[in-house]
């Protein structure tokens, strides 16, 4: 995925840490899988099938940056995406 999004002209970052701040503290860290026009994560899995977990890590991932957009891509047996929306305060 990397590669042919890279191979599009798009710019790409993988394993991209999202540091996770309260009260202005810093109290961990994230690793998002790839970061699209830093507007878009994307978390990749290969399973089943998608799972509150895999939607709560996305959101999760949306809600400690001012990236509102992440895309969900399962490859496993039966391939599905999903798009999620955060609208947050953090905006520039």
């Amino acid at each position: 995925m990397y590669l042919e999004l890279k191979s599009q002209g798009f710019k790409v970052e993988t394993q991209k840490q999202i540091k996770v701040h309260y009260k202005g503290e810093l109290v961990g860290d994230f690793f998002a899988d790839l970061l699209i026009e830093d507007l878009i994560i994307l978390e990749l899995k290969a399973c089943d099938g998608l799972m509150k977990a895999h939607y709560a890590q996305t959101l999760n991932y949306l809600k400690a940056t001012n990236i509102e957009i992440g895309l969900l891509l399962n490859f496993g047996e039966k391939p599905e995406i999903k798009r999620l929306i955060f609208t947050n305060n953090r905006k520039n």
